[in-house]
């Protein structure tokens, strides 16, 4: 594992212990299918969540959640249409949060962006 592995492993274990706190069940941590990744799955109050994670160590390039842009988004949106079809949750309702995670602080945009 390189260093950038390690720094983003500790972001997702970091974003994992806020929602879980804030009452999010994780449901998969690295989702890997044959379109991408997942950093998280999870559940929050009936509601399926895919959330994904960005680590920055500084400001100086942006927001980390700035490094969601609309091609990721489109990304994220069609490995969350996969993961539906493949566990067959057609009516489930479903959002998409980021969490950045700035040094040790870690902030969860709720609903960043949608299909």
């Amino acid at each position: 594992m390189n260093n950038n592995q390690v720094f983003g492993l500790k972001g997702e274990t970091l974003a994992c212990k806020k929602l879980k706190k804030m009452g999010y069940k994780i449901i998969a941590r690295n989702y890997k299918c044959k379109l991408g990744e997942l950093d998280i799955i999870a559940q929050d109050k009936g509601v399926l969540v895919f959330v994904e994670v960005k680590s920055r160590t500084s400001t100086l390039f942006g927001r980390p959640s700035e490094a969601v842009n609309e091609y990721k988004q489109q990304k994220l949106i069609k490995l969350a249409q996969y993961y539906i079809n493949t566990t067959g949750q057609y009516n489930a309702l479903c959002r998409f949060d980021v969490v950045e995670v700035l040094d040790d602080s870690v902030n969860v945009i709720q609903n960043a962006f949608t299909m």
